[in-house]
């Protein structure tokens, strides 16, 4: 049975550079490391991890350092060498090695409420914990960098986004925390106030300006004002629509097209449920346009009405960068809200028929990049963001993925251990499966 303890995570967002990785804990060697500490301990910015599987096949060593891969060689290949100051070892045996999945839509303003008697605390101190302890329950299950949508304006102001930063300040060195701002309306009378609340946004740190335009009286209008703030600041764009009208799609991206760095819709559930033509028309404008959608197949959001995944393949066919994110996190919207990228993964595997490599490239190399993050391969010069998960094969660990260890900028900050034990019986015996402690019920 599963038993996860999570632990510890790592850096901060992408507006403010990121700073040095902090030392590692106990981890890993690496061979020849003579420029290690002088006093002859290990040098805690050098970890080897021995033995571990790739998605080919291959077993193999892979040394980190400096939070990026520094070599990767067959297995025995970088076992440690005698030179004093030489890094940590961690055993990998049976283990994949996999980059690590990133999370592209999180609310962490509203994660962790669904018990709550009445209206979502809202109270800074609430939010702050709320905030840090979904980032680390989504960072044992491998994220190590997330996109949190935050409300801005109404009564809460910018409470919550202040609340959620100082959460991101406390998790640095452990998880990258972006966060985006959503006010709810910028047209009209009622706008001009959530404008302004939203260019404070901005200044106060949120990398990423978002909001639903479906909520607006003018989507159009709305749209216009979120891209005008972005290209001011050269901010990312990240909004939620279900995606119901394609003519209004089709506006947004006409808008939005060439708008740099970016712009994420999501979770477009209703592309699905539109007729064939329509769909694959409108797909082809969002990749015309260089647009990323984000699909939710975990389940939805409260930001949103209609519930359902976008169609991934015929997206992904079209040429749009379809990234999968995991919405709501056991709150209103979604009250056993897992908050798993693997999950996410598995389901668009078995669901919506994606090859396993595809569904794990929506929650991993596509979400970095809907992130804005650089790549991550198993190789020499890369970003040392990595999860090792017990299995061989990725369509094992997609389907049990219970024990897992992430890395983060070259140091361990998570584990999950799973152990499942058999009680006594003759099929436990013959087959040799693990059994019960002495004085355990069996």
């Amino acid at each position: 049975m599963p038993d996860s303890q999570p632990q510890p995570p790592h850096s901060p967002c992408p507006p403010p550079p990121a700073p040095p990785a902090p030392p590692s804990p106990p981890s890993t060697s690496s061979p020849g490391a003579s420029d290690g500490p002088a006093d002859g301990r290990p040098d805690p910015a050098v970890l080897l991890l021995c033995g571990a599987r790739l998605t080919d096949g291959r077993t193999v060593d892979v040394r980190l350092s400096r939070g990026r891969i520094e070599a990767v060689g067959t297995a025995g290949s970088l076992a440690p060498g005698p030179s004093r100051g030489a890094g940590t070892r961690l055993d990998l045996g049976g283990y994949l090695l996999l980059p690590a999945p990133a999370e592209p839509h999180a609310h962490a303003d509203t994660a962790l409420s669904a018990d709550s008697d009445g209206p979502v605390p809202y109270a800074p101190l609430d939010v702050q914990r709320r905030a840090t302890e979904a980032a680390l329950l989504q960072l044992g299950h491998g994220a190590t960098a997330l996109r949190a949508h935050v409300r801005v304006g109404d009564v809460q102001g910018l409470g919550a986004l202040a609340a959620v930063l100082r959460a991101r300040r406390g998790l640095r060195g452990l998880v990258e925390l972006t966060t985006v701002a959503m006010p709810r309306v910028l047209t009209g009378l009622a706008g001009a106030d959530g404008l302004a609340v939203l260019r404070d946004a901005v200044k106060m740190g949120a990398s990423v300006v978002g909001g639903c335009p479906d909520l607006d009286p003018d989507p159009t209008g709305y749209v216009e004002a979120v891209l005008a703030v972005a290209s001011e600041h050269g901010c990312p764009v990240d909004l939620h629509t279900d995606a119901a009208d394609p003519a209004r799609l089709a506006r947004l991206a006409a808008m939005a097209g060439g708008l740099r760095p970016g712009v994420t819709l999501g979770p477009c559930s209703a592309l699905a449920h539109l007729p064939a033509e329509a769909a694959t028309r409108t797909a082809d404008q969002l990749a015309a346009a260089g647009v990323t959608v984000v699909c939710l197949p975990q389940g939805g959001c409260g930001s949103v009405e209609r519930r359902g995944t976008a169609p991934v393949r015929l997206l992904r066919a079209a040429g749009v960068r379809v990234a999968a994110g995991s919405g709501a996190l056991r709150d209103v919207s979604n009250p056993v809200g897992r908050g798993d990228p693997l999950e996410a993964a598995y389901l668009l595997a078995s669901r919506h028929g994606l090859r396993p490599e595809d569904a794990y490239d929506t929650v991993s190399a596509a979400a970095r990049a809907a992130l804005g993050l650089p790549e991550v391969r198993l190789e020499a010069g890369f970003p040392a963001d990595l999860l090792a998960v017990r299995g061989d094969r990725l369509p094992a660990a997609l389907s049990l993925a219970y024990s897992r260890i992430v890395i983060h900028q070259g140091r361990v900050v998570s584990r999950t251990s799973a152990v499942r034990e058999y009680c006594d019986s003759a099929a436990a015996v013959e087959l040799g499966l693990p059994r019960q402690g002495r004085g355990e019920v069996s």
